[in-house]
């Protein structure tokens, strides 16, 4: 019934006053005329939810977060530079970004598949470490981790390849970082290649970004097709033919198929280390704070940059300060660490701010990583030897040092956007994971060689960091 039969009954009921019909009569006739009214409105109600509930609700929105990406105070455009080059690439990338809003369909379990959840309010940082084994991906038919065989990639040097150094427990390579509050997607090689297609991606740091170097250009290296490296289209290898990667200052493996590189630059305190021979033959080295390492003019144009600086500041030269740390012509007596770690970044933030076109390349700061020395110091009987399992319980964990604070102080105070590699407290948890006396093969190791507790075994937890990485990367493509 319409509106227009309503208005009839109401009508007939006045016309039924005028005749002396009882108060009953009227009454009933009125409660009538009432309900057909209510239910009309209620009929055109229903209706019109029915039509707002088939519309498609929206996709979540994954934008940028300061919780998880970036602590900087502003947000330039997405770089066109990162903008995938060709339809292929475009499709990998979208999804990517479409991998990186799911999570476990059951709770708890911390999969990569089942319904979709916005993450851009996700801490990445928060979350603890699970044991992947076996578990399939939802988009591999390959183990989700290890993300490379262990002892596969002839890229991981000899102090990091535990595998092959005799290490006999594998776990290590096992685990894999899950977020409270989201999963991160499976770092896909090749859908990272497609985004550096033509491009460059420089790690700028000491030997522990060196660690997550190697770590990502064997994730690449393992999802190509390594049988066409006879013809060229598959070939990985490092541009000037080195393949020992400590003492030289650069590093970078060409993947011919994507026509991009990944590149090292030994910087360990990313500002200029200097040396001098007084007239006696005595040498004689301080730390220039107010100077970029010479190494900037080469990777400020790279289209992605991850810098970090952390161990150094803590040995035994950066730590006495004194007679060490200069600015300009002027050599400070005495000068703490943390001072001149202050300084030291507020010389790369300033550098960042006026050499890096936020809208061609996306930098990155990787926080500083854990080391696990019991008894000792590196140089001093510390050792790590016989751990096996992570540590569990977050109460066991350290408070962060003095040093990630001035880090986040100097950060939040610039121009252009850096995305925060938050890895402090998670490799905590990671007592297990160092090489410790499998720097070393069988055959060269020696009873009271000192220990390293401050690196990662290949595979291991610096995977976890380009997991990260590239998550970050996705959610700034979005």
């Amino acid at each position: 019934m319409g509106a227009a039969g309503s208005s009839k009954e109401v009508k007939k009921l006045l016309k039924k006053m005028k005749q002396g019909v009882s108060c009953f009569q009227i009454s009933m006739s009125f409660m009538a005329a009432l309900t057909t009214y209510f239910l009309l409105i209620h009929t055109v109600r229903f209706h019109l939810s029915r039509i707002i509930l088939l519309q498609p609700p929206p996709l979540p929105l994954i934008t940028s977060s300061s919780s998880c990406t970036s602590i900087s105070s502003s947000t330039p455009p997405i770089s066109n530079s990162l903008s995938s080059s060709s339809p292929a690439a475009a499709a990998n990338v979208s999804v990517g970004i479409e991998m990186l809003g799911r999570r476990s369909g059951k709770k708890g379990e911390g999969g990569r598949s089942g319904g979709v959840v916005d993450v851009s309010s996700c801490d990445l940082f928060d979350g603890r470490w699970v044991e992947d084994g076996d578990q399939k991906s939802s988009s591999s038919t390959t183990t989700t981790h290890p993300l490379y065989e262990p002892g596969s990639c002839p890229f991981v040097e000899e102090a990091f390849d535990c595998y092959n150094n005799g290490r006999p427990d594998l776990n290590y390579t096992r685990l894999r970082w899950k977020p409270n509050a989201c999963s991160l997607p499976r770092l896909e090689g090749r859908k990272l290649l497609e985004i550096l297609r033509g491009k460059r991606l420089a790690f700028v740091g000491d030997s522990l970004n060196r660690n997550m170097w190697e770590s990502l250009v064997c994730i690449l290296r393992s999802s190509l097709d390594l049988r066409k490296n006879d013809g060229g289209g598959g070939r990985v290898y490092e541009i000037t033919g080195k393949k020992e990667f400590r003492y030289n200052n650069s590093y970078a493996y060409r993947y011919d198929e994507y026509n991009c590189t990944v590149e090292f630059y030994r910087a360990p305190f990313l500002v200029q280390e200097l040396e001098a021979w007084s007239s006696d033959g005595a040498r004689k080295e301080s730390l220039r704070l107010d100077l970029m390492d010479g190494t900037s003019s080469v990777y400020k144009t790279a289209d992605v940059i991850i810098f970090n600086t952390a161990h150094w500041w803590t040995h035994k030269k950066t730590s006495k300060g004194e007679d060490f740390y200069q600015e300009g012509d002027h050599v400070y007596q005495k000068l703490s660490a943390d001072d001149a770690y202050r300084k030291a970044l507020t010389t790369w933030a300033r550098w960042v701010d006026e050499h890096v076109d936020p809208n061609r390349t996306t930098a990155f700061f990787r926080g500083y990583s854990w080391s696990h020395f019991r008894g000792g110091q590196w140089n001093s009987g510390g050792n790590c030897d016989g751990e096996t399992s992570p540590i569990v319980e977050e109460r066991h964990l350290a408070k962060y040092p003095k040093m990630v604070k001035i880090l986040e102080s100097v950060i939040s105070g610039m121009r252009t956007p850096v995305l925060y590699l938050n890895i402090t407290r998670m490799t905590d948890y990671r007592k297990e994971a160092h090489p410790s006396v499998y720097r070393f093969s069988g055959e060269k190791r020696r009873r009271g060689d000192n220990q390293d507790c401050s690196h990662w075994c290949l595979p291991g937890v610096p995977d976890a960091w380009n997991e990260l990485m590239y998550a970050m990367l996705l959610k700034r493509l979005a």
